[in-house]
């Protein structure tokens, strides 16, 4: 727990798949394919990656011109790339912006995430490929990124931190010990409670039942004597009809 921070200092997918990062075993494919990965970063990238910023969730329609529009407000950019796809030249969402300074950097970093652009709030964080050992991009299962396959998540960057695991107290190993004997004793008053309750409730039940009796007999000696009160009466109707 001295070492934990919530943001990853070396990428792990199995980590990055938990939220605490404590996991010990893949729980999805993407996972499972990010481990099996063997990821070299694209040693055609140029620039400085300790000053590249990484900017995601772009409006399909936003230029580079839009961008330097918008990130020039920070500092100097020296470069700015927009992913593109290779076959249809349309814009994959997310670009790179290098800068000639730090200072300017840093301020983009702080203040460019969650702006708006082309009704798009877009994510800005570092360049993680050349600069987090491990790294494994999103489509080999890997990344910071949303949902994949699974819906499965990934944590351990700016957007998703992890979080902080539970420490739990380690148990004490006294419970056979001492002290045990005052929880046994606890135990066997609180059943020896019960039994005398139990017995109290039987003894009373017991008391109260020939009480029962007496009022069911009684109660049948005046049905009986109600019923024999009725016939005599229908006789003597009987024979004054006669």
């Amino acid at each position: 727990m001295a070492d934990w921070a919530p943001i990853a200092k070396e990428y792990d997918p199995l980590k990055a798949g938990s939220i605490d990062g404590t996991d010990e075993e893949p729980h999805d494919r993407a996972i499972w394919r990010a481990m099996l990965a063997r990821y070299v970063p694209n040693k055609g990238v140029t620039g400085d990656p300790h000053l590249t910023l990484f900017v995601a969730r772009l409006n399909l329609q936003t230029t580079e011109e839009k961008l330097k529009e918008v990130f020039s407000r920070y500092g100097d950019i020296r470069k700015i790339r927009l992913v593109r796809d290779l076959v249809t030249g349309f814009s994959k969402g997310y670009a790179f912006v290098e800068y000639k300074e730090e200072r300017a950097l840093l301020k983009a970093h702080r203040d460019a995430n969650r702006l708006v652009i082309d009704q798009h709030e877009i994510f800005v964080d570092f360049e993680l490929e050349r600069t987090l050992k491990g790294w494994i991009p999103r489509r080999l299962g890997g990344g910071f990124g949303g949902k994949k396959e699974s819906g499965q998540l990934r944590f351990g960057g700016r957007d998703r931190p992890f979080r902080k695991p539970i420490n739990l107290p380690t148990m004490k190993n006294d419970f056979y010990g001492e002290g045990s004997s005052e929880k046994r004793n606890w135990s066997r008053e609180g059943t020896r409670d019960w039994r005398t309750r139990d017995r109290d409730h039987e003894r009373s039940r017991d008391k109260r039942w020939p009480e029962r009796e007496r009022s069911w007999a009684w109660g049948d000696s005046e049905r009986e004597r109600d019923s024999k009160e009725e016939r005599s009466r229908g006789r003597e109707r009987k024979d004054r009809d006669r």
